[in-house]
Protein backbone atom coordinates (compact mmCIF):
# COMPACT_ATOMS: atom_id res chain seq x y z
CA UNK A 1 0.00 0.00 0.00
CA UNK A 2 2.76 1.82 1.28
CA UNK A 3 4.20 1.70 -2.21
CA UNK A 4 1.26 2.70 -4.12
CA UNK A 5 0.58 5.48 -2.27
CA UNK A 6 3.78 7.14 -2.16
CA UNK A 7 3.98 6.53 -6.26
CA UNK A 8 0.65 8.81 -6.40
CA UNK A 9 1.73 11.60 -4.01
CA UNK A 10 4.73 12.73 -5.67
CA UNK A 11 2.45 13.56 -8.57
CA UNK A 12 -0.14 14.79 -6.91
CA UNK A 13 1.70 18.14 -5.74
CA UNK A 14 1.21 21.50 -7.34
CA UNK A 15 4.47 23.47 -8.72
CA UNK A 16 6.11 24.92 -5.49
CA UNK A 17 9.70 25.69 -5.08
CA UNK A 18 12.26 23.70 -3.70
CA UNK A 19 10.65 20.21 -4.98
CA UNK A 20 13.16 17.40 -3.44
CA UNK A 21 14.01 14.82 -6.14
CA UNK A 22 11.82 12.16 -6.66
CA UNK A 23 13.93 9.57 -4.73
CA UNK A 24 14.32 11.96 -1.71
CA UNK A 25 10.22 12.08 -1.71
CA UNK A 26 9.61 8.44 -1.75
CA UNK A 27 11.60 7.85 1.25
CA UNK A 28 10.24 10.77 3.09
CA UNK A 29 6.54 9.45 2.70
CA UNK A 30 7.32 5.34 3.09
CA UNK A 31 10.37 6.16 6.05
CA UNK A 32 8.64 8.78 7.59
CA UNK A 33 4.87 10.15 6.79
CA UNK A 34 3.18 7.19 6.14
CA UNK A 35 4.80 5.57 9.05
CA UNK A 36 2.37 5.12 12.67
CA UNK A 37 3.66 8.36 14.57
CA UNK A 38 4.90 5.65 17.57
CA UNK A 39 7.33 4.08 15.19
CA UNK A 40 8.57 7.43 13.26
CA UNK A 41 13.08 7.98 13.81
CA UNK A 42 14.39 11.19 13.89
CA UNK A 43 14.08 11.90 10.26
CA UNK A 44 17.34 13.29 8.23
CA UNK A 45 17.63 16.78 7.41
CA UNK A 46 16.71 15.82 3.80
CA UNK A 47 14.03 14.28 4.92
CA UNK A 48 12.75 16.72 6.94
CA UNK A 49 13.13 19.04 4.45
CA UNK A 50 10.69 16.73 1.86
CA UNK A 51 8.36 16.35 4.53
CA UNK A 52 8.05 20.29 4.86
CA UNK A 53 7.82 20.74 1.09
CA UNK A 54 4.91 17.71 0.89
CA UNK A 55 2.83 19.72 3.61
CA UNK A 56 2.77 22.54 1.32
CA UNK A 57 3.18 21.37 -2.42
CA UNK A 58 0.25 18.70 -1.84
CA UNK A 59 -3.22 19.14 -3.56
CA UNK A 60 -6.24 18.67 -2.04
CA UNK A 61 -7.87 15.42 -2.21
CA UNK A 62 -10.60 17.37 -3.25
CA UNK A 63 -8.32 17.84 -6.85
CA UNK A 64 -8.59 13.98 -7.24
CA UNK A 65 -12.51 15.24 -9.06
CA UNK A 66 -10.35 16.85 -11.64
CA UNK A 67 -10.06 14.22 -14.48
CA UNK A 68 -6.59 15.09 -15.51
CA UNK A 69 -5.56 14.52 -11.56
CA UNK A 70 -6.71 11.01 -11.17
CA UNK A 71 -5.32 10.01 -14.79
CA UNK A 72 -2.19 11.44 -13.41
CA UNK A 73 -1.81 9.26 -10.37
CA UNK A 74 -3.05 6.41 -12.85
CA UNK A 75 -0.25 7.25 -15.63
CA UNK A 76 2.91 7.24 -12.69
CA UNK A 77 0.90 3.88 -11.25
CA UNK A 78 1.97 2.04 -15.33
CA UNK A 79 5.32 3.33 -14.81
CA UNK A 80 8.13 1.31 -12.75
CA UNK A 81 10.72 3.98 -10.61
CA UNK A 82 13.06 3.82 -13.99
CA UNK A 83 11.13 5.16 -16.22
CA UNK A 84 9.80 2.78 -18.06
CA UNK A 85 6.49 0.66 -18.25
CA UNK A 86 5.42 -1.72 -15.41
CA UNK A 87 4.05 -5.21 -15.94
CA UNK A 88 0.02 -5.19 -16.42
CA UNK A 89 -0.43 -7.05 -13.52
CA UNK A 90 1.58 -4.59 -11.38
CA UNK A 91 -0.18 -1.70 -12.88
CA UNK A 92 -3.08 -3.70 -11.87
CA UNK A 93 -2.33 -4.73 -8.35
CA UNK A 94 -1.43 -1.45 -7.55
CA UNK A 95 -4.06 0.55 -9.05
CA UNK A 96 -6.25 -1.70 -6.88
CA UNK A 97 -4.80 0.11 -3.87
CA UNK A 98 -5.46 3.22 -4.89
CA UNK A 99 -9.12 2.51 -5.87
CA UNK A 100 -9.46 0.85 -2.26
CA UNK A 101 -8.19 4.24 -0.88
CA UNK A 102 -10.31 6.27 -2.47
CA UNK A 103 -13.19 4.10 -1.83
CA UNK A 104 -12.38 5.00 1.93
CA UNK A 105 -12.24 8.46 1.00
CA UNK A 106 -15.88 8.28 -0.20
CA UNK A 107 -16.89 5.97 3.26
CA UNK A 108 -15.60 9.42 4.88
CA UNK A 109 -17.57 11.59 2.78
CA UNK A 110 -14.14 13.36 1.79
CA UNK A 111 -14.69 12.64 -1.50
CA UNK A 112 -18.45 12.36 -3.34
CA UNK A 113 -17.55 9.76 -5.70
CA UNK A 114 -14.59 7.53 -6.49
CA UNK A 115 -12.63 9.93 -9.48
CA UNK A 116 -11.03 6.92 -10.81
CA UNK A 117 -14.08 5.53 -12.39
CA UNK A 118 -14.34 8.55 -14.39
CA UNK A 119 -10.88 8.16 -16.18
CA UNK A 120 -10.90 5.72 -19.55
CA UNK A 121 -7.16 4.45 -18.96
CA UNK A 122 -6.64 0.78 -19.65
CA UNK A 123 -3.30 -1.28 -20.15
CA UNK A 124 -3.31 -4.86 -21.91
CA UNK A 125 -5.65 -7.34 -19.98
CA UNK A 126 -3.73 -10.03 -18.13
CA UNK A 127 -4.75 -13.91 -17.97
CA UNK A 128 -2.91 -14.66 -14.59
CA UNK A 129 -2.20 -18.22 -16.61
CA UNK A 130 0.70 -19.81 -15.18
CA UNK A 131 3.72 -19.83 -17.97
CA UNK A 132 4.05 -23.74 -18.61
CA UNK A 133 7.80 -22.91 -18.88
CA UNK A 134 8.12 -22.53 -15.12
CA UNK A 135 6.75 -26.07 -14.37
CA UNK A 136 8.88 -29.05 -13.52
CA UNK A 137 8.49 -32.90 -13.85
CA UNK A 138 8.19 -35.19 -11.09
CA UNK A 139 11.82 -35.79 -12.09
CA UNK A 140 13.39 -32.09 -12.54
CA UNK A 141 11.93 -31.44 -8.93
CA UNK A 142 13.21 -34.59 -6.80
CA UNK A 143 16.30 -33.29 -8.77
CA UNK A 144 15.99 -30.11 -7.30
CA UNK A 145 14.83 -31.16 -3.66
CA UNK A 146 17.90 -33.42 -3.93
CA UNK A 147 20.21 -30.43 -5.11
CA UNK A 148 18.82 -28.00 -2.05
CA UNK A 149 20.43 -30.12 0.25
CA UNK A 150 24.08 -29.23 -1.44
CA UNK A 151 23.80 -26.01 -0.35
CA UNK A 152 25.79 -24.94 2.16
CA UNK A 153 26.28 -26.80 5.70
CA UNK A 154 23.28 -26.53 7.22
CA UNK A 155 21.10 -23.96 4.94
CA UNK A 156 20.45 -26.39 2.65
CA UNK A 157 19.34 -29.48 4.12
CA UNK A 158 16.98 -27.33 6.86
CA UNK A 159 14.97 -26.37 3.80
CA UNK A 160 14.62 -29.38 1.66
CA UNK A 161 11.62 -30.27 3.11
CA UNK A 162 9.92 -27.09 3.33
CA UNK A 163 10.80 -26.66 -0.27
CA UNK A 164 9.04 -30.73 -0.73
CA UNK A 165 5.87 -29.48 0.95
CA UNK A 166 5.13 -27.00 -1.64
CA UNK A 167 6.03 -29.70 -4.61
CA UNK A 168 4.38 -32.74 -2.77
CA UNK A 169 2.18 -30.69 -1.00
CA UNK A 170 1.46 -27.98 -2.83
CA UNK A 171 1.92 -25.16 -0.21
CA UNK A 172 2.33 -21.54 -0.71
CA UNK A 173 6.13 -20.36 0.88
CA UNK A 174 4.34 -18.69 3.25
CA UNK A 175 2.35 -22.12 4.33
CA UNK A 176 5.66 -23.90 4.71
CA UNK A 177 7.19 -21.40 7.03
CA UNK A 178 4.66 -21.68 9.32
CA UNK A 179 4.13 -25.33 9.18
CA UNK A 180 4.49 -26.42 12.75
CA UNK A 181 4.35 -30.47 14.12
CA UNK A 182 0.91 -29.99 15.49
CA UNK A 183 -0.37 -29.57 12.00
CA UNK A 184 1.11 -32.83 10.48
CA UNK A 185 -0.50 -36.85 10.81
CA UNK A 186 3.21 -38.18 9.71
CA UNK A 187 2.15 -42.05 10.27
CA UNK A 188 5.08 -44.51 9.49
CA UNK A 189 3.23 -45.81 6.31
CA UNK A 190 1.02 -44.17 3.83
CA UNK A 191 -0.67 -40.83 3.14
CA UNK A 192 -0.48 -38.23 5.82
CA UNK A 193 -2.05 -35.29 6.55
CA UNK A 194 -1.61 -31.03 7.24
CA UNK A 195 -4.40 -29.15 8.75
CA UNK A 196 -2.82 -26.13 7.80
CA UNK A 197 -3.65 -23.08 10.39
CA UNK A 198 -1.32 -19.95 10.38
CA UNK A 199 1.14 -18.84 7.61
CA UNK A 200 4.38 -16.21 8.17
CA UNK A 201 4.37 -14.17 5.13
CA UNK A 202 7.25 -11.23 4.65
CA UNK A 203 6.21 -7.49 5.10
CA UNK A 204 8.19 -4.49 6.01
CA UNK A 205 8.38 -4.61 9.85
CA UNK A 206 7.75 -0.49 9.93
CA UNK A 207 4.09 -1.79 8.97
CA UNK A 208 3.07 -4.98 10.76
CA UNK A 209 0.93 -5.48 13.79
CA UNK A 210 4.04 -7.37 15.92
CA UNK A 211 6.72 -4.66 14.91
CA UNK A 212 8.01 -8.13 13.36
CA UNK A 213 9.01 -9.07 9.38
CA UNK A 214 7.10 -12.42 10.16
CA UNK A 215 3.37 -11.72 11.20
CA UNK A 216 1.86 -14.84 12.36
CA UNK A 217 -1.52 -14.40 10.42
CA UNK A 218 -4.52 -16.86 9.00
CA UNK A 219 -4.80 -18.53 5.33
CA UNK A 220 -4.88 -16.20 2.52
CA UNK A 221 -8.50 -15.58 1.62
CA UNK A 222 -9.81 -17.04 4.38
CA UNK A 223 -11.29 -16.26 8.09
CA UNK A 224 -9.02 -16.48 10.29
CA UNK A 225 -10.16 -18.77 12.14
CA UNK A 226 -10.29 -21.23 8.73
CA UNK A 227 -8.09 -24.49 8.48
CA UNK A 228 -7.43 -26.50 5.12
CA UNK A 229 -6.36 -30.02 5.33
CA UNK A 230 -4.00 -31.00 2.75
CA UNK A 231 -3.77 -34.98 2.49
CA UNK A 232 0.06 -36.16 1.76
CA UNK A 233 1.52 -38.64 -0.17
CA UNK A 234 4.18 -41.35 1.76
CA UNK A 235 7.17 -39.66 -0.28
CA UNK A 236 6.41 -36.41 1.94
CA UNK A 237 5.68 -37.92 4.95
CA UNK A 238 8.91 -39.68 5.42
CA UNK A 239 10.42 -36.28 4.32
CA UNK A 240 9.04 -34.67 7.52
CA UNK A 241 9.97 -37.34 9.78
CA UNK A 242 13.19 -37.35 8.25
CA UNK A 243 13.86 -33.73 8.83
CA UNK A 244 12.44 -34.14 12.94
CA UNK A 245 14.64 -36.63 13.09
CA UNK A 246 17.29 -34.48 11.85
CA UNK A 247 16.39 -31.30 13.06
CA UNK A 248 13.82 -31.39 15.81
CA UNK A 249 10.96 -28.47 16.28
CA UNK A 250 11.28 -25.08 17.23
CA UNK A 251 10.01 -23.87 20.90
CA UNK A 252 6.19 -22.85 19.24
CA UNK A 253 6.60 -26.25 17.21
CA UNK A 254 7.91 -24.76 13.87
CA UNK A 255 9.78 -26.90 11.39
CA UNK A 256 11.76 -24.14 9.27
CA UNK A 257 13.62 -21.70 11.14
CA UNK A 258 16.99 -19.87 11.49
CA UNK A 259 19.83 -20.57 13.98
CA UNK A 260 18.16 -18.57 16.46
CA UNK A 261 14.75 -20.14 16.18
CA UNK A 262 13.49 -17.13 13.30
CA UNK A 263 11.49 -17.42 10.56
CA UNK A 264 13.52 -18.03 8.01
CA UNK A 265 13.39 -14.36 5.58
CA UNK A 266 12.30 -14.71 1.74
CA UNK A 267 15.66 -14.00 0.76
CA UNK A 268 17.39 -16.44 2.21
CA UNK A 269 15.24 -19.23 0.89
CA UNK A 270 15.33 -17.71 -2.32
CA UNK A 271 19.24 -17.49 -2.57
CA UNK A 272 19.59 -21.17 -1.74
CA UNK A 273 16.75 -22.18 -4.54
CA UNK A 274 18.89 -20.59 -6.80
CA UNK A 275 21.98 -22.28 -6.22
CA UNK A 276 20.29 -25.54 -6.22
CA UNK A 277 18.86 -24.62 -9.63
CA UNK A 278 22.75 -24.10 -10.69
CA UNK A 279 23.59 -27.54 -9.18
CA UNK A 280 20.03 -29.14 -10.63
CA UNK A 281 20.29 -27.62 -14.51
CA UNK A 282 21.90 -27.46 -17.58
CA UNK A 283 22.98 -23.61 -18.22
CA UNK A 284 20.24 -23.28 -20.79
CA UNK A 285 17.41 -24.62 -18.10
CA UNK A 286 19.07 -22.42 -15.57
CA UNK A 287 18.95 -19.50 -17.87
CA UNK A 288 14.72 -20.30 -18.37
CA UNK A 289 11.99 -19.81 -16.73
CA UNK A 290 11.57 -23.59 -15.82
CA UNK A 291 11.21 -23.32 -11.74
CA UNK A 292 12.40 -20.10 -11.40
CA UNK A 293 11.06 -19.23 -8.09
CA UNK A 294 10.09 -21.41 -5.11
CA UNK A 295 7.08 -20.54 -5.58
CA UNK A 296 6.80 -22.87 -8.82
CA UNK A 297 6.85 -25.53 -7.29
CA UNK A 298 3.57 -25.34 -6.03
CA UNK A 299 2.61 -23.99 -9.53
CA UNK A 300 3.61 -27.32 -10.45
CA UNK A 301 1.95 -29.57 -7.37
CA UNK A 302 -1.52 -28.80 -9.18
CA UNK A 303 -0.36 -28.71 -12.29
CA UNK A 304 0.49 -32.20 -11.91
CA UNK A 305 -2.87 -33.20 -9.76
CA UNK A 306 -5.00 -31.78 -12.61
CA UNK A 307 -3.32 -33.30 -15.61
CA UNK A 308 -3.46 -37.18 -13.23
CA UNK A 309 -7.24 -36.63 -13.36
CA UNK A 310 -8.14 -35.26 -9.70
CA UNK A 311 -11.52 -33.59 -10.16
CA UNK A 312 -11.22 -29.91 -10.11
CA UNK A 313 -13.01 -28.86 -6.41
CA UNK A 314 -10.60 -31.61 -4.97
CA UNK A 315 -7.43 -30.30 -6.16
CA UNK A 316 -8.77 -26.56 -5.12
CA UNK A 317 -9.71 -27.31 -2.03
CA UNK A 318 -6.47 -28.91 -1.25
CA UNK A 319 -4.48 -25.96 -2.75
CA UNK A 320 -6.48 -23.56 -1.54
CA UNK A 321 -7.86 -21.98 -4.23
CA UNK A 322 -11.21 -21.15 -5.74
CA UNK A 323 -12.34 -23.68 -8.47
CA UNK A 324 -12.63 -21.15 -11.16
CA UNK A 325 -9.55 -19.11 -10.55
CA UNK A 326 -7.47 -22.36 -10.34
CA UNK A 327 -8.64 -23.89 -13.82
CA UNK A 328 -7.92 -19.76 -15.11
CA UNK A 329 -4.36 -19.91 -13.99
CA UNK A 330 -3.55 -23.49 -14.62
CA UNK A 331 -4.82 -23.54 -18.05
CA UNK A 332 -2.35 -23.97 -20.02
CA UNK A 333 -0.85 -26.71 -17.82
CA UNK A 334 -3.49 -29.65 -18.30
CA UNK A 335 -1.88 -31.71 -21.18
CA UNK A 336 -4.07 -33.98 -23.16
CA UNK A 337 -7.64 -32.04 -23.28
CA UNK A 338 -7.29 -31.11 -26.88
CA UNK A 339 -6.89 -35.02 -28.01
CA UNK A 340 -9.54 -35.82 -24.94
CA UNK A 341 -12.13 -33.06 -26.78
CA UNK A 342 -11.39 -33.83 -30.54
CA UNK A 343 -12.54 -38.06 -29.34
CA UNK A 344 -15.53 -37.07 -27.60
CA UNK A 345 -17.01 -35.10 -30.41
CA UNK A 346 -15.77 -37.50 -33.04
CA UNK A 347 -18.09 -40.17 -31.34
CA UNK A 348 -21.18 -37.49 -30.25
CA UNK A 349 -20.57 -37.06 -34.35
CA UNK A 350 -20.38 -40.87 -34.91
CA UNK A 351 -23.58 -41.48 -33.17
Amino acid sequence: MTDTLATVTRVLVGDVPGRPSDEIIRRALREYSFLPEDRRREPAPEISRAVRWLEGASLPLSALEETKHARAALEALALCLDGTPAATSTYRRKRAVFHHALEYAVELEELSANPLHKVKFRKAKVSGEIDRRSVVSPRQARELLTAVTYVGRSRGPMLAAMFACMYFGGLRPAEAAGLRQKDCQLPEKGWGLLTLEKTRPQSNRRFTDSGQAHDERGLKHRDVKHTRTVPIPPELVAILRDHIAAFGVGEDGRFFRTRTGGVISGSAYAKVWQEARMYAFTPDQVASPLAGRPYDLRHAAVSLWLNAGVHAPEAAERAGHGVDVMLRVYAKCIDGQQEIANRRILEALAA
